[in-house]
């Protein structure tokens, strides 16, 4: 199995704005608002953050985001445990999550193949 390495650092706030301006105040610039309390933000090197809000009923999570080339071809070591097995996403990707020896998940992703 072979990665691209660290695509994107999925983040969940209580707070999309505030969140999004503390990583401003680092240096991100806004790529996109989504308009629904979410966005995505990119300094010039690196990978991107997205952080989307959730409910103050939730704890807020991280989910760091592995980039492969094409997830259908990927070839996964029968000894790594498949928490989600690849699907399609409503926003343009394929994903799948897997589980490290220390029981974090960790996403793969893909760019949507359009046949």
């Amino acid at each position: 199995m072979s990665t691209n390495g660290i695509e994107m650092i999925f983040l969940e706030t209580h707070n999309w704005g505030k969140a999004a301006k503390f990583f401003q105040s680092l240096g991100y610039e806004l790529e996109f608002d989504t308009g629904h309390n979410s966005g995505q933000l990119r300094n010039t090197t690196g990978p991107a953050i997205f952080i989307a809000e959730v409910p103050e009923s939730r704890e807020p999570g991280m989910q760091c985001v592995l980039g492969v080339h094409n997830l259908d071809e990927l070839r996964v070591d029968p000894d790594i445990d498949v928490v989600s097995p690849a699907d399609d996403t409503h926003y343009g990707t394929r994903e799948m999550i897997i589980r490290d020896p220390d029981g974090r998940t960790w996403t793969l992703s893909s760019p949507l193949k359009n046949d």
